[in-house]
């Protein structure tokens, strides 16, 4: 593998509601990236692969009550499928999933398990998401961050190309590739 052996993998949000066709959120990308994410964590290991979940917040008094207002289909209990994840991501990872109610999964969760400043290689749903918010909040923090291009689902061709676009103006903090080029291949 070319990234460092102290890297983490992380997961975010292989989830029903973003890999299903019939949903709202469904990235029509999802199936391509899920072999690349699956070889990622084959390399990995399960050790050092986390896998993150987006679920819906309680907290309706802040701009999330406005968001699912906008997206009411989505606006279910945490335990309903389309929160589960795909039967593709079951088994990534030995430790539990990384719950939690915001795009940008990098905070004190995260890196209470990675520690301060780690070596990250995102992959995941959606690009022009969480896959972004992720990437800004952990470079801000000082992390390394790699993008799998090729092992990320955007919710179109168009948003993925500019969530890119703006992960790219951040180097050296973020850094752009594909999976064959992070397994060294």
């Amino acid at each position: 593998m070319s990234t460092p052996d102290d890297a983490w993998l992380v997961v975010i949000d292989p989830q029903a509601i973003f890999a299903s066709p019939d949903s709202d959120w469904g990235s029509p990308f999802f199936a391509a990236a899920m072999p690349r994410i699956r070889e990622l964590a084959d390399a990995f290991g399960p050790e050092r692969t986390i896998v993150t979940r987006w679920l819906p917040t309680a907290d309706r008094a802040s701009s999330w009550g406005a968001y699912f207002q906008a997206w009411p289909f989505a606006d279910q209990p945490a335990s309903d499928p389309l929160f589960a994840l795909v039967p593709e991501a079951e088994g990534l990872t030995a430790l539990p999933t990384l719950d939690l109610p915001t795009f940008g999964k990098y905070g004190p969760e995260l890196e209470a398990i990675t520690g301060a400043a780690p070596r990250l290689v995102l992959a995941g749903v959606s690009t022009d998401c969480c896959v972004v918010s992720t990437a800004l909040a952990a470079a801000d923090a000082g992390a390394w961050v790699t993008i799998a291009v090729d092992a990320c689902a955007a919710s179109t061709a168009e948003n993925g190309t500019a969530a890119l676009a703006v992960m790219s103006l951040y180097p050296p903090q973020v850094s752009l590739t594909d999976t064959a080029t992070i397994l060294g291949a």
